[in-house]
């Protein structure tokens, strides 16, 4: 699978059209713009923390991946300009080709609860698959009970462990 051409289109609960497609580095500003419509809220339960912006650095981690040790996937809304709503990402755990990844995900407020969360999460478990990644492990805050849902809804088993206010 070519990883770094991957697209799909699919529908949310509402019906509307979105894009699921592998990042790339002439995301660069439309991941600024995205992140910059995240309510304070969003962006303490994905990062742990306040954030105002993302630093050059952030940026160029998040659209520069390998598509073997890293995998980033965002969901799109089918206009012009196109427009991010949400990123979903796997990164191994270590570089000798771990079977175990860390999963991270992010939507803007305006489709939280439309199932892009579940929809990216069932794109990265496929992709995982065939990469022989057979486990998730996400570090989510008790109080994310929308994203603790995604996990539980996924048909996948899952553990949780709470560590210093983290399930």
């Amino acid at each position: 699978m070519d990883l770094k051409s991957y697209s799909r289109s699919l529908h949310l609960k509402n019906g509307a059209a979105i894009s699921v497609r592998a990042i790339r580095p002439d995301d660069r500003e439309r991941l600024r713009q995205a992140f910059g419509k995240l309510e304070p809220r969003t962006i303490y339960t994905r990062f742990f923390g306040a954030k105002r912006e993302l630093t050059e650095e952030e940026l160029s981690a998040a659209t520069n991946v390998d598509y073997d040790k890293v995998v980033a996937l965002v969901a799109a809304r089918d206009e012009d300009p196109e427009t991010i709503i949400a990123g979903a990402r796997y990164v191994r755990l270590d570089a000798d080709r771990s079977r175990e990844a860390e999963v991270a995900f992010t939507v803007e407020e305006d489709y939280q609860g439309l199932g892009i969360a579940g929809m990216l999460l069932r794109e990265l478990i496929a992709i995982a698959k065939e990469a022989g990644v057979t486990v998730f492990i996400a570090d989510v805050l008790p109080q994310n009970i929308a994203m603790l849902k995604v996990f539980r809804g996924s048909g996948k088993p899952i553990s949780i462990c709470n560590e210093e206010g983290v399930a």
